[in-house]
């Protein structure tokens, strides 16, 4: 299945963090950030594991707990000693991910991997970018010693996605919500897709230069996008169905 969309309903100092953005402009930015996202990854995986099928996937969420709630420690700690503040919670985005995760029915398989995918992409460039250039000679060290774990945490989700791919093929539900079988049309429902989900969906179907997007009272998104040289409406149902005008 292609795993690029959410449901309608979504370590240490070498462990890796996964992050909601990818630039940080200073110390307190990145600690932010980190702090963020790791405890967006340990909540999320919690959900997941009482959720998720797939015993790959089970335990991928295991690691991510262990090695968050280290990295979360680790961080703490840093901070702390360089006087920056750790945010308690998370911020009102993250948070309603991990509400719709808590609040889905059936499998959540292909919805926390593609947040684990997207996670992963954001978290490699914010701490590439702050190993390189951080203002802070300590959690600079941070990032330099946690990128590697970083890339590993994502090249395996990468596998595991290309791995349920290969098992399920491109037109099976995004999640199991109801008995409607996907379509050659687009599909009315509850969607919780995000924009950038949406996007990423469409050009993993082989379009580019994705743009104009927006849900309609359908709970499609549709917008404009390229293929073969033409340029195309399409649109994007709660089951991660994409189609084209005219097809």
């Amino acid at each position: 299945m292609k795993t690029r969309h959410l449901l309608a309903s979504f370590a240490a100092a070498c462990v890796v963090l996964a992050m909601p953005a990818f630039a940080a402009d200073s110390a307190q930015d990145f600690v932010d950030k980190a702090a963020v996202g790791g405890k967006f990854e340990v909540d999320s995986s919690r959900i997941a594991l009482d959720k998720v099928q797939d015993q790959g996937i089970k335990d991928f969420a295991q690691m991510m707990i262990r090695d968050h709630g280290a990295a979360n420690a680790k961080l703490e700690a840093v901070a702390g000693e360089q006087k920056l503040k750790v945010p308690p919670a998370l911020d009102a985005q993250h948070q309603g991910d991990v509400d719709k995760l808590k609040n889905a029915q059936g499998p959540l398989d292909p919805a926390y991997v593609d947040l684990q995918r997207k996670a992963h992409d954001d978290a490699v460039k914010l701490f590439e970018n702050y190993a390189s250039g951080g203002d802070n000679a300590a959690l600079k060290t941070f990032a330099q010693r946690t990128v590697g774990t970083l890339k590993m945490h994502q090249q395996t989700i990468e596998k595991i996605a290309a791995r349920q791919d290969a098992i399920t093929g491109p037109t099976t539900p995004a999640v199991k919500t109801d008995n409607i079988p996907n379509a050659a049309a687009l599909v009315p429902g509850a969607n919780s897709f995000t924009e950038a989900q949406a996007k990423s969906r469409i050009e993993n179907a082989g379009y580019s230069n994705v743009s104009k997007l927006t849900k309609d009272d359908q709970g499609i998104w549709r917008g404009q996008a390229a293929k073969g040289g033409e340029n195309l409406n399409v649109g994007v149902d709660y089951q991660g169905n994409v189609v084209a005008a005219g097809k």
